[in-house]
């Protein structure tokens, strides 16, 4: 062979690394997260509608057990105190169900292989499935506030910085499911994860109380919580009142959002508990 064909065969250094496709996978990306869309719209009275019921039901019950007997909290009525919390436990519940359920499924049905064969590096995997966990924690709040704030006269001051909360707090719960979706390898697991870490994440964050009530030490076990920063920064965005700095929460709920997302990251490029 020729000097010239030995040439004409060997790649061209600069375009090692790069994709035929390019340095993204768009189609694939938009594959994968319109999947995990249909996902949850294909069944959206147990997605949609069944977290809408639930959020109504907190606020009803609230209002017949305490009602006007609670008094003010930092200012605003308890019922319009509760419902931004109540909104984002919402939010962040369903982001985290979304993403982990799917994972866990294509474990146990064993078509897992099905999402990591196709050209999709670990990076775009992770943001396929947050875009799913993302746009349902937001259709959810949208119906919340289209539906229930309403009802008992609640609007929203900064709808844009409320949209921002959601969006990160779906992110944040979103990458929490990729890591325990990746983990379990059943659905007793991923249901204990849930008992055991997501649930009390969400009730133990200031939802049903500001943290003003707390002693000290409870009050800096919350301050440790990403949940925390999410619920209040979401209630200041709605009315306007807060328990810590907004900012310092977004960078707190940033950087703890990354770190996680960095981990799903970690566990689809090395392919740990998904190869065997």
């Amino acid at each position: 062979m020729t000097d010239t064909a030995l040439q004409q065969d060997r790649p061209d250094p600069g375009t090692q690394g790069v994709r035929r496709f390019g340095r993204v996978n768009w189609l694939g990306l938009r594959t994968l997260a319109e999947r995990e869309t249909r996902r949850f719209l294909a069944v959206w009275t147990q997605t949609l509608l069944a977290p809408l019921v639930t959020a109504g039901l907190f606020l009803l019950i609230f209002t017949l057990a305490v009602g006007t007997r609670r008094g003010e909290v930092m200012g605003v009525s308890f019922l319009h105190f509760l419902a931004p919390g109540i909104l984002m436990m919402t939010v962040i519940q369903n982001s985290f169900a979304n993403v982990s359920s799917s994972i866990v499924i294509s474990k146990v049905q064993g078509n897992i292989v099905d999402t990591l064969m196709p050209p999709l590096s670990a990076a775009e995997l992770v943001a396929g499935y947050l875009a799913g966990g993302i746009l349902r924690g937001v259709v959810v709040a949208a119906a919340i506030m289209l539906v229930l704030f309403p009802f008992i006269g609640l609007g929203v001051q900064n709808p844009v910085m409320a949209l921002v909360w959601v969006i990160l707090g779906g992110a944040f719960l979103g990458s929490l499911g990729i890591v325990a979706g990746i983990f379990a390898n059943k659905f007793d697991q991923i249901a204990a994860i849930t008992n055991f870490i997501v649930t009390p994440l969400s009730f133990l964050s200031g939802t049903f109380y500001s943290l003003e009530t707390l002693p000290p030490v409870m009050q800096a076990l919350s301050h440790a919580n990403p949940v925390f920063y999410l619920i209040d920064g979401l209630r200041h965005a709605v009315l306007g009142v807060s328990d810590s700095s907004p900012w310092l929460g977004l960078a707190v709920v940033a950087t703890a959002t990354l770190a996680v997302a960095a981990l799903g990251w970690w566990m689809f490029r090395t392919g740990y508990r998904l190869k065997s």
